[in-house]
């Protein structure tokens, strides 16, 4: 209890920026982590995170240097968090291999949301989605986000075409081209109007074959709310949106700035 109490005043001080200038330190970022996750994180132990679950000790760091494609497909915690994801009214053609948000821990997101498609259909909840009803995960806040995105961009009537029909949020599935679980498999993600979508294979992954024709003010309503967006990747996938609420708090609070790259 105490560990989550300072994690907490931790991540409310950086976010007041009340916090020393500058790119997190991990530890920091493990900090704001925990506090985005409070009813499953109970505290950070060393190189682990303990889980209230009961389970296992996760690993932060395995020690392993690892190139992008291997953080790619077997991401430990400090590798998930290595990149910090930009916010912004931009959107530029992203470096080459920086993909914040793509890293991820399916160690991790396993105990979160649930280690099997079953498990993961527990806490399913539908969610209104101009005019479909779509099943997301209610663990976390994920489905209380995404309503309320929804709530933000429904007054916005010029934007409804990029949204709807949705492609899809719960898909126990990995992503394509890999053996790693997709966040669709956590009921964590949602795909908006295919019609409008870029995605890295079909255009190339070069920098030069960059290309998002969604609105800023859609990919800024879901920041506001902890999402990342997939057209921040330079393995580009602009019709995705994820629930990641920790890359969003260490974007804070850094500062990052998509305007700025």
């Amino acid at each position: 209890m105490r560990q989550q109490a300072l994690t907490g005043a931790f991540l409310l001080a950086l976010l007041a920026g009340q916090a020393s200038a500058g790119e997190p330190s991990l530890a920091e970022r493990l900090n704001l982590l925990a506090a985005s996750y409070p009813d499953a994180i109970a505290r950070i132990d060393g190189n682990a995170l303990i889980l209230g679950d009961g389970g296992p000790p996760i690993v932060i760091d395995d020690g392993r240097t690892k190139s992008h494609a291997e953080k790619l497909a077997a991401g430990d915690v400090e590798d998930s968090l290595s990149q910090i994801y930009p916010l912004g009214a931009c959107a530029t053609p992203p470096p080459v291999d920086f993909d914040p948000g793509r890293i991820r821990s399916e160690a991790l997101l396993k105990r979160l949301y649930g280690g099997s498609a079953t498990a993961v259909r527990r806490d399913l909840v539908g969610v209104d989605w101009f005019g479909q009803r779509l099943q997301v995960t209610r663990k976390h806040g994920m489905a209380a986000a995404l309503k309320a995105v929804a709530a933000d961009l429904s007054r916005k009537a010029a934007l409804r075409r990029y949204l709807s029909p949705s492609a899809g949020t719960f898909n126990w599935r990995p992503i394509a081209g890999t053996a790693t679980l997709s966040v669709h498999s956590f009921g964590a993600a949602i795909d908006i109007n295919t019609r409008f979508a870029d995605y890295w294979r079909w255009a190339g992954k070069a920098r030069g074959g960059y290309r998002n024709r969604y609105p800023l003010g859609i990919v800024q309503a879901f920041e506001k709310h902890g999402f990342v967006w997939g057209g921040r990747w330079y393995h580009f996938d602009t019709m995705h949106f994820e629930y990641r609420p920790e890359m969003i708090a260490i974007a804070r609070a850094a500062g990052a700035d998509a305007c700025r790259q």
